[in-house]
Order: structure tokens, then C-alpha cells, then sequence
């Protein structure tokens, strides 16, 4: 019984280890089968039949690699051979009988759009047939992979986007090939009514239309006049804003009228341009895209020039209504606001130049194009970058450091260098100071802030001053007291006369010194007013007391002079000797 049970329990482990192999096998083969397909799905689209309505496909038209299948179509679409172009697109959302009639005007539609759209490069496409991405570095993240669908150009209508894309089709076991997608073809007839050619195209004769080198024989004739059109009209605008400017009354509005005639003018050109490509004339997208890209800089620079131009304006008028000269002898508020103006100044030209940067760039598409070259080559331009143009970015940076935490204002005086400054302006990459005998010292910002200085008008422009002199031993301290406060009375930029004071601060044998301390309403003021008042003290000193100037004293007797004291008559002592005794 023990053996026949041992028996039949191999049996049943034997059939269900058969069982259990053959399951994984075929989930095996079922698994691979479904991975083979998934791989064949991802390399093209299985369709049934491609453009069953049109003839077999001529040899020219080489449609295995996206660069091969653009390249022929720009060759047959040039040689006017629209039937044969045609087989570069996907019908297959026509009939069949619609697909011979309407295929080759739908080939010269798109033709005419990628030659006006947008400028296309066929050497940027695929040349391999997978259409897989080759990059040697391999920092894109889909290096290798094979691709069905890419996109050949990107269009703008009314605000709407819409892409023109190759796809790789494939009908049983035949090569697949690569076509301008279903829904392309869709959006020809609407691309067509914008970028196809301009009206004025029409009565251009055929034999101004063939190609001489980038661009048609008639553009070559009709861009020139195209520039030399809105040259005129920026001259008349500059004409016109410069008779504007002197028929305003005098002041604000005529100055910001004078300064901003090239900048208007520019704007003025660039929307007559805009409208006269939009409107007139069209040219091939090389030319549109130059001109396009161009007008794009005038506008963004003009904008911001005539915003520049208006804060210069109300600096101006700041300066001039409120502040007056730059100095420290206005009010702080007045001072802070005219740096800030000056910061404001400098945001604006960094807004300005980041904001042209990035939308030039983001309108001709160089991040796509050079997207991963620039990625590749970042870390060696930061390093470029950084060296290069450390000087230049720390000053930038030390410049809007100066404008956030202003230890220093508009109109501050300060000591730099023992050199008595006025800060006159702050820029980029300098600080402009006006010395006392009016010279200009420019400095760089990077160099100012890392060197000490004295700010005279920081907290208030007062300052005390003191008045030294040198008299006599003799002369009167209480007299010279009372004439020092009566003149400083008399100046008016002293002030606080309760702080008025004169003392001795320091003697010698023949002299004493004598200090007079001052308030003045500002440095210069404070200046002026201690030079004043030592030349009335001198002159009452010299034509009242003029003995109380110090001198030297020389010992010619021991009485006292002064006192009207006589010297008794000695008679001169000889000296002891032989002589001396022998007469006595």
C-alpha cells in the first residue's frame, strides 16, 4: 500500500510540473510576441494603404529618412512638379478621388507656407531612418530612441499654434516611409490664407519669381524699396517730434518730446513694417524671419528707451524743482528720492535688455534648435562668462547693493580719498563724484565700497567747525570772546547760537591758543563762515591789539620793561688776572 501511494504521488507531481512548464512557455512566446509588436509600434504607424488615389511614386520622391522625404519635396515642389510632391503627404483623410485632384494643390500650398512660415533648415532633421536622436554627450534623456512622429515647423495663427509634423507610415511588410501627417494636411488650407503670397505677388511676372541665391529675383528689388518706404516714414515721424518739441512750451514736455524723436521714429518704422508684411508684401521665410527678429529689437528697444528717456525726464525736473544743485544742503527725503530714481533707472535698462534678450531669442526658436548644445557647452560658458566678466558683474552687483542700503545718496558729501566729494551719480559700473573745484572723479563701484569714507551728510548736513588762533600770552580771552560770538551772529549760515563757544585749548611759553567752535547749516557753508570770521578777527586783533600776536622774546634786560622800570648803570666786571692785580 506504502509503495502504490509513493506511486500514484509522483504521478500527479510529474503532470503538474509538465503542466506548469508548458503555461510559462506559452506566456513566454505570448510575451515576446506582444513585445515585438509593442517595438514595431513605436518605430511607425501600420496603415493599409497610403495615397491609393494618386499615381505610383515617382523616384525622386524619397521619403525614407525625414531629411530625405523634406529635401525631395522641396526639389519637386521647386521643379513645379506638385503631382509628384504630393506623395510626401498623408491623404488619407481624402477620398481617393479627391486625393489626385486636390494633392497637388495641397503640395503647393505647403510649399509656400515652409518657404514664408517659418525658415526651415533640412540639414537639422534626422537623417537616419528610425529617426532617433544622436547625441554624443548623452545628456538627452531620449538618446537612442527610435521616433515615429517629429515636427517640422511651428505656426501661429489668430493666437492659435499649429504644428506641421512627419510621421513614419508603414502598409504590410513594405519599407515604411515618412509623410506630412493627417491633420497637417488639415491645416494647410488655413496656414495657406496667412502665410501664403501677398496680393501684390500677383502681378509679378513669372520670371521674377525663379531663385537667385537665398531669395527670389523680385525680392532683391523689393526689399530694398521696402526699407527705403519705412526709412521715409521714420524721418517724417523724426521731422514731426522734433517740431513738437519746439512748439511745446518750455519745460518738461518739451525736453521729453526732444529726446525721444529716434526711438519714436524707430517704433513708427517698425509698425509700418509690421503692417506693410502683414497686409502688402510678403517674402520667403529667411527674409521674414531677418526682418521679423529686427523688428522685434526696435520695438523692444524703443519701448525701452522712451521709458528710459521719461525717467531721465522726471530726474530732470526732480533735480531742478526740488533738489536744484546737487549738493547736501537739501533735505534727505529729496536726496533718497532722486537715488531711488536713479536705481529705477537701472532696473529699467536691466529689464529692458533681459526682456529683448529672451523674447528675440524665444521668437526665432534658438532654444530648440541649440537647446542641447547650449546645455552641453553651459558649464564651460558660466566659467567663460564668470571670468570674464567678473569686473563688470560685481560692479552691476555692488551697484544695486549702493541703491538698496544707500550709504550714500544723490547730492551726499562725502571724504573719499581725502578728496571733499559730492555724489553727483550712481550708475552701472561707476559712481560719479564732484569735487569742490568742480573736477569730476569717477570711480568704480567695486572700488568705492571696499574702501572707507566719510559721510558728511548722512544723518543732517550741519556741521560743527573750528576756528583756531594763536595770540599772545597777554591778549584778553574775554574780549576776543565777545567779538567771536558777534561776528558768528552776523553769518547766516551759522546756526544754533546757543552752541557758540571760545576757548584756550593749549598754551606755550609765548603763546596760547585760542578755539572757536561753530554750527553751520552745511560743510561748505560751515566752511565759508569759519573763513569769515578769522579774517574779522584778525583785522580787530591787528587794528586794536596788535600786541597781542605772538613773538619771539629776546632778553636784553632783566627788569620789566612793560612796567617803565630802569636798569641801574653796572659798571662791566673785569675778569680776574695778572694784569688786574698788578694794578691794584
Amino acid at each position: 500500500m506504502k509503495a502504490n501511494g509513493s506511486w500514484l504521488l509522483s504521478v500527479v507531481l510529474a503532470v503538474a510540473l509538465l503542466f506548469i512548464g508548458l503555461g510559462a512557455a506559452l506566456a513566454q512566446e505570448d510575451g515576446s510576441g506582444n513585445t515585438n509588436e509593442s517595438e514595431e509600434s513605436a518605430q511607425w504607424f501600420s496603415v493599409d494603404s497610403l495615397n491609393a488615389g494618386l499615381e505610383e511614386a515617382p523616384e525622386g520622391a524619397k521619403r525614407q529618412t525625414p531629411r530625405e522625404a523634406i529635401r525631395s519635396f522641396q526639389k519637386l515642389a521647386g521643379e513645379k512638379d506638385f503631382a509628384a510632391a504630393a506623395h510626401v503627404l498623408n491623404l488619407s483623410e481624402l477620398d481617393e478621388a479627391e486625393q489626385q485632384q486636390r494633392g497637388p494643390a495641397l503640395a503647393r500650398q505647403l510649399d509656400e507656407i515652409l518657404r514664408r512660415g517659418e525658415w526651415l533648415d533640412v540639414s537639422n532633421l534626422s537623417g537616419r531612418q528610425d529617426a532617433a536622436i544622436e547625441d554624443p554627450s548623452g545628456q538627452h534623456p531620449r538618446t537612442g530612441e527610435p521616433r515615429r512622429d517629429i515636427q517640422l515647423a511651428s505656426l501661429t495663427v489668430n493666437g492659435e499654434v499649429y504644428d506641421i509634423r512627419l510621421g513614419r507610415y508603414r502598409v504590410d511588410d513594405e519599407e515604411p516611409v515618412w509623410l506630412i501627417t493627417p491633420d497637417s494636411v488639415s491645416y494647410i488650407p488655413l496656414l495657406y490664407e496667412t502665410f501664403g503670397p501677398s496680393l501684390l505677388e500677383q502681378y509679378i511676372p513669372e520670371r521674377f519669381k525663379t531663385s537667385f541665391g537665398w531669395l527670389a529675383i523680385w525680392e532683391w528689388i523689393a526689399i530694398p524699396l521696402f526699407l527705403l518706404a519705412t526709412g521715409l516714414v521714420g524721418w517724417s515721424v523724426y521731422g514731426l517730434v522734433g517740431l513738437l518739441a519746439k512748439w511745446f512750451p518750455s519745460g518738461a514736455l518739451s525736453i521729453f518730446a526732444g529726446r525721444i524723436g529716434g526711438p519714436m521714429a524707430l517704433l513708427v518704422m517698425a509698425f509700418v513694417a509690421q503692417a506693410l508684411l502683414d497686409y502688402v508684401v510678403s517674402f520667403t521665410a529667411m527674409a521674414t524671419t531677418f526682418i521679423r527678429v529686427l523688428l522685434i529689437i526696435i520695438v523692444a528697444w524703443g519701448v525701452g528707451t522712451i521709458a528710459l528717456r521719461l525717467v531721465d525726464t522726471i530726474l530732470l525736473r526732480v533735480t531742478r524743482r526740488i533738489v536744484g544743485e546737487i549738493d547736501d544742503t537739501k533735505p534727505k527725503d529729496d536726496r533718497k528720492l532722486l537715488t531711488t530714481l536713479y536705481a529705477l533707472r537701472r532696473v529699467i535698462i536691466l529689464i529692458t535688455v533681459t526682456a529683448v534678450s529672451v523674447y528675440v531669442l524665444s521668437q526665432i526658436q534658438l532654444f530648440e534648435t541649440l537647446g542641447m548644445s547650449l546645455l552641453a557647452s553651459a558649464s564651460v560658458l558660466a566659467v567663460l562668462v564668470g571670468i570674464a566678466g567678473q569686473a563688470v558683474l560685481g560692479n552691476i552687483l555692488s551697484s544695486f547693493q549702493v541703491s538698496l542700503a544707500k550709504p550714500i545718496r544723490i547730492g551726499d558729501l562725502v571724504m573719499f580719498e581725502g578728496q571733499w566729494c559730492y555724489v553727483e551719480g550712481i550708475f552701472y559700473t561707476f559712481i560719479r563724484l564732484r569735487i569742490w573745484d568742480e573736477r569730476r572723479l569717477i570711480v568704480p563701484v567695486t572700488y568705492f565700497v571696499s574702501k572707507p569714507f566719510e559721510n558728511l551728510s548722512v544723518k543732517s548736513a550741519k556741521m560743527y567747525r573750528t576756528l583756531e588762533m594763536k595770540v599772545h600770552l597777554s591778549a584778553d580771552i574775554q574780549v576776543i570772546r565777545e567779538k567771536f560770538l558777534e561776528f558768528a551772529k552776523e553769518e547766516d549760515n551759522v546756526v544754533e547760537h546757543h552752541k557758540l563757544c571760545c576757548y584756550v585749548t593749549g598754551q606755550t611759553d609765548t603763546a596760547q591758543t585760542i578755539a572757536c567752535y561753530l554750527m553751520a547749516s552745511d560743510p561748505f557753508a560751515g566752511w565759508v563762515a569759519e573763513m569769515n570770521i578769522r579774517e574779522k578777527l584778525m583785522a580787530f586783533i591787528r587794528n586794536h591789539h596788535p600786541d597781542w600776536w605772538p613773538r619771539e622774546v629776546v632778553v636784553i634786560s632783566h627788569h620789566d620793561i612793560a612796567k617803565g622800570e630802569k636798569p641801574r648803570y653796572r659798571p662791566p666786571t673785569q675778569p680776574d688776572g695778572p694784569d688786574n692785580e698788578a694794578s691794584a
